[in-house]
């Protein structure tokens, strides 16, 4: 455990690193990626706007996270969505992902957001019991019902 564990909003000129991060973990899942220079691009444009922003730990960064906010006609505020969260593994279980997912949902408040969301795959258990640990149940703590989002992705026929 890290005696003081700090994260902070990231900045554009944070992008490559967080790039290298999330190339990194796609590659460590077996998943596709564009490439870091691909990602450090479109996260330089992302966090130069207001829809995009990201909390990082360690320096040099060993640990980030992706939030992505969009309006909502139930939401006041809007959702604020976290798109990716990766820490190297040689610095997991020691505190680093919580602090950046506390400083994330802290962001998200400050900046009047309504709703807080993570999407899990269902296998990944580890998950699971981490963001549970940080306040995301899997099940409606009133209904018992398992969160669920469902999503397709659009080829360009089908996007116009």
């Amino acid at each position: 455990m890290y005696d003081h564990i700090s994260a902070r909003v990231a900045t554009p000129a944070d992008a490559a690193r967080m790039a290298d991060l999330l190339d990194a973990f796609n590659r460590e899942y077996g998943m596709p990626s564009p490439g870091p220079s691909v990602l450090a691009g479109r996260l330089h444009e992302l966090l130069s706007g207001t829809t995009t922003f990201a909390v990082v730990a360690g320096e040099p960064v060993i640990s980030v996270g992706v939030v992505t906010i969009r309006t909502n006609v139930w939401v006041d505020g809007g959702i604020a969505l976290l798109d990716e969260m990766y820490t190297t593994p040689a610095e997991r279980s020691r505190g680093l992902g919580g602090a950046v997912l506390t400083a994330a949902v802290a962001e998200a408040a400050r900046r009047g957001v309504g709703e807080f969301e993570i999407e899990v795959d269902e296998p990944d258990v580890d998950a699971h019991r981490f963001y549970g640990r940080h306040g995301f149940p899997v099940r409606d703590a009133t209904t018992g019902d398992r969160a669920f989002v469902l999503r397709k992705e659009l080829s360009g026929s089908e996007a116009r």
